[in-house]
């Protein structure tokens, strides 16, 4: 049996080395068009901060380990043309620009996800840069050595840490986004402002709900970011604007959202026989919703890569779905989420209904305790729970792990109330603060 792999970050690695140690006679290729593999991507605020040294930390497997379990990993070739009908690829090789052609049995698509790069005037200036992979990160550092002001553009996850990063490098940060809230995705209004506060008081420029329009340079570097509402100067710019799938090859061949998402079903089989596909390049089940939803997460990855080993020859476990559970720690913060914000579920026509308490997470005789901020959201009807933020100074954030298993496994809110959580004074109440949000809600 030959297996064909194309692109090896978390899903890609996940799905080979399941695969080699299930089917050790099978014959693995991997096509991966950088000159590394493995690459956590989400640890490149936490290198370019220089809270990490060692960035051969940041990378989980290599060709060589992949060798020692029979796989052939061919770096630096680039998949170039795919006919999933007969089974045959096309790929280019970066480095002698020399072409070949392939075949397989089965083909793993992990080709990820690449930053959205918008149409903006005098986005071709030297120090415009994205951050996605090792080599970008080893760009930002460089750059940054000699950068006073920069700019970073999309205030997601990766754009807060970025802009935190650089502040505790002592540069000046300005944030950009078109939205009136940083981490909008993800959390509630009440939460948003509190952390936008906390940027703030480290001197972080917000420029939130405006659209850069163009980047004016001198000597073509970039020296300023024009936005619907102003102009901000700056020797070094950080693009996060998002992701989009990276599925341009098989377009008009498999089922795919309209943002060229593959959508894949439970045991990770595409629209086409024997082409399985994993991580940022997939849709997948929204447990909130119940609907296939784009949620490029690593997480998500490393499920979804190992779920395509075990149902390569057969359907044998079935993918339990997502609620795009995360995390986030922004400077004394620790912040979570699971699930739909209240806010995204109105605007969504959902009706639902929400409980936000405060609470300290241990008892007040004990000498030290911290004040956790909890909202959970549920439908109005059934009561179901789709969705929970969290934010404390203590890392309470494995609650929200606990939530994600309550709306994977569709509990109420009252429900909650009553779930069985231990009781010791070093770490929670007779009452668990989960505990104390379903009762609220009664």
């Amino acid at each position: 049996m030959k297996i064909a792999v194309i692109g090896c970050t978390h899903a890609g690695t996940a799905a080979i080395v399941n695969a080699a140690q299930l089917y050790p006679e099978a014959q693995i290729t991997v096509y991966e068009r950088n000159d590394n593999i493995s690459f956590l991507s989400c640890g490149i605020a936490l290198y370019v901060g220089g809270v990490i040294e060692d960035p051969n930390g940041l990378f989980y497997s290599s060709p060589e380990h992949l060798a020692e379990l029979g796989v052939v990993t061919k770096m630096r070739h680039d998949v170039i043309a795919v006919d999933t009908e007969k089974k045959t690829l096309r790929v280019r090789d970066l480095a002698s620009d020399s072409e070949s052609d392939d075949t397989f049995d089965k083909l793993i698509i992990t080709t990820g996800s690449w930053p959205i790069l918008p149409r903006i005037e005098g986005s071709n200036l030297d120090n415009i840069l994205l951050s996605k992979n090792f080599n970008h990160s080893n760009t930002i550092i460089e750059k940054a050595k000699t950068a006073s002001k920069i700019v970073v553009v999309g205030a997601g996850y990766i754009g807060i840490e970025l802009v935190e990063a650089f502040e505790m490098n002592g540069k000046k940060v300005t944030l950009i986004d078109s939205t009136d809230r940083i981490l909008s995705k993800y959390l509630d209004p009440e939460f948003t402002e509190q952390t936008e506060s906390s940027l703030k008081e480290h001197g972080i420029q917000l420029a939130l709900g405006q659209t850069v329009t163009r980047f004016e340079g001198t000597d073509g570097k970039v020296a300023k970011v024009i936005t619907t509402k102003g102009e901000y100067e700056a020797d070094l710019v950080i693009l996060c604007i998002g992701f989009k799938p990276n599925t341009e090859l098989f377009q008009g061949q498999l089922e795919m959202m309209p943002n060229g998402a593959l959508i894949v079903d439970e045991y990770m089989r595409t629209s086409k026989p024997e082409v399985y596909a994993a991580g940022d390049s997939c849709a997948i089940v929204y447990n909130p919703t119940g609907k296939h939803a784009y949620i490029p997460l690593a997480t998500n990855a490393v499920r979804m890569g190992t779920l395509v080993a075990r149902n390569l020859m057969k359907p044998t476990i079935a993918y339990m779905g997502t609620q795009g559970t995360s995390g986030i720690k922004i400077y004394d913060h620790n912040i979570a989420s699971t699930g739909l914000t209240e806010t995204a579920a109105l605007d969504m026509g959902m009706d639902v209904k929400s409980v936000t308490i405060q609470e300290n997470d241990r008892p007040e005789f004990m000498p030290t305790y911290n004040e956790v901020t909890l909202k959970v959201v549920y439908e109005t009807d059934t009561r179901r729970i789709v969705g929970a933020q969290l934010m404390s100074k203590a890392d309470l954030t494995q609650s929200v792990n606990t939530i994600s298993v309550c709306i994977q496994n569709k509990m109420t809110i009252d429900q909650l109330g009553f779930v069985d959580f231990f009781f010791q004074p070093h770490y929670n109440k007779p009452w668990n603060f989960l505990n104390t949000a379903g009762l609220q809600a009664l």
